[in-house]
């Protein structure tokens, strides 16, 4: 059974593909992005196989 970690990333909307590929190379996959708590900042939930 696989089992997963995660991270919540706060995305600066300048830099999104950036973050999102830098995060993306260390084997992490986007699983959603939604609004932050003030919203006017978005979230991305990212996941990974624990190894």
């Amino acid at each position: 059974m696989t089992t997963w970690e995660y991270a919540t990333v706060p995305l600066l909307v300048h830099a999104t593909k950036q973050i999102l590929d830098t995060w993306g190379s260390d084997g992490w996959e986007l699983v959603t992005v939604i609004p932050g708590p003030s919203g006017d900042q978005l979230v991305a939930y990212l996941k990974r196989a624990k190894s």
